[in-house]
């Protein structure tokens, strides 16, 4: 959802404002102005001054509209709110490996505070508390916590977090087990917008679907869309898809799970776990046509149709349960300046959101899980010109 554009409570009409002025001036000393008087230079900038401070009066009115507002301004205005402040950066986090030399007769200690990076360096993980490779074992498990916040920790793929930098006895060699996930930056004013009004449903305390929606949410700022729904009583699944169209990882699961199992979120009689989307398959395949004696060169074309093609693909992954809708890609294909467009697939395909099942019995619980397009193959054909 956009957020409003700025409102305008007074007019800062330049002509209307000196025509105002000029008014009051000539009822005033009982006299004409004419354009090109002295008197007119002074009531230009009179006028000035007035659209300035109504110009400043405008914005402050805005910065007292949520929708509206930027910044400490918005900041501000969340004390209204059930999300009361803008929530802080995040670190990742991943599953980590720690193998020993060989197996001991008693445990081996691995601090809370051992430190792991990759081959390069580039980021350090920490372990969040002392861990223990039990007697007779070759290896423990430890959650670690980047060190530096925000998405620059997320992805680091499994194995590749690899290095020591805090040995401990009998240390042999380390990796990650899962990949790292979960870290977010400070929300913008956009995503920070969304997160206040959504929170509104954070007051419900008997599990209500806006806020379990808006819980998981916290979670991360890379979170696009999330459907909580009850496949059976007594039952909550929850599904989450990210902002650039995958499903989450574990650790990102694992995150939302915790946010909506706390005691202040969770309804006491509500089994919370996860789920994942169904993801279904879908293919682009078009011809497009230029027309004859247009000024732009096919590069050009070319450029804006993969363009289109791209914004469609992200569009379309963006929501659960959003339909395949070819109507969009024709939508976003004739603002690039072709004349025409054959496309062949992808066909109109409608998805399920998951909410739907709310309404229903729970015989088929295969009903209550949502779908999300996924692109498949994209083939896009140069047709060449045609006349009009």
């Amino acid at each position: 959802m956009s957020r409003n554009t700025q409102h305008q409570f007074v007019s800062t009409d330049v002509e209307e404002v000196v025509s105002e002025v000029t008014t009051m001036y000539e009822a005033i000393m009982h006299t004409t102005v004419r354009p090109a008087d002295p008197e007119m230079l002074f009531i230009r900038w009179v006028s000035s001054v007035i659209v300035q401070e109504r110009t400043l009066t405008n914005y402050a009115g805005n910065q007292n509209v949520p929708s509206r507002a930027e910044g400490e301004n918005l900041d501000a205005l969340a004390e209204l709110c059930f999300e009361m402040a803008r929530p802080e950066a995040r670190p990742s986090g991943c599953t980590m490996r720690f193998y020993i030399s060989e197996p001991q007769e008693s445990a081996i200690l691995i601090p809370a505070g051992t430190r792991v990076t990759d081959k390069s360096g580039t980021m350090v993980w920490a372990t969040e508390e002392d861990t223990y490779v039990n007697i007779g074992g070759s290896y423990a498990d430890a959650h670690v916590t980047c060190q530096t916040v925000g998405l620059a920790g997320n992805g680091y793929a499994i194995g590749q977090i690899d290095t020591v930098v805090d040995v401990f006895d009998y240390y042999l060699r380390c990796e990650n087990t899962t990949v790292s996930d979960g870290g977010s930056d400070v929300p913008t004013d956009d995503e920070f917008y969304e997160l206040m009004r959504a929170s509104m449903d954070g007051y419900s305390c008997a599990g209500s679907l806006g806020g379990y929606a808006y819980f998981a949410k916290r979670a991360s700022t890379e979170i696009a869309d999330v459907v909580p729904n009850s496949p059976s009583p007594g039952v909550v699944k929850i599904y989450v898809l990210m902002a650039d169209g995958t499903i989450a990882s574990e650790e990102l699961k694992a995150k939302v799970l915790e946010e909506c199992n706390a005691e202040r979120v969770r309804a006491f009689t509500d089994n919370v776990s996860m789920g994942d989307p169904e993801t279904v398959d879908y293919d682009i395949d078009l011809t497009y046509y230029v027309q004859e004696n247009t000024n732009a060169s096919q590069a050009e074309i070319r450029a804006a149709v993969e363009a289109a093609v791209q914004e469609y693909v992200r569009w379309q992954c963006g929501k659960l349960g959003r339909d395949i809708n070819p109507s969009k890609l024709y939508h976003l294909l004739m603002g690039t300046g072709i004349k025409r467009v054959d496309l062949r697939s992808p066909v109109f395909t409608p998805l399920r959101d998951g909410k739907l099942a709310l309404a229903k019995t729970f015989e088929d619980l295969s009903e209550t899980v949502p779908q999300v397009a996924k692109l498949n193959t994209s083939k896009l054909v140069n047709g060449g010109y045609e006349d009009e």
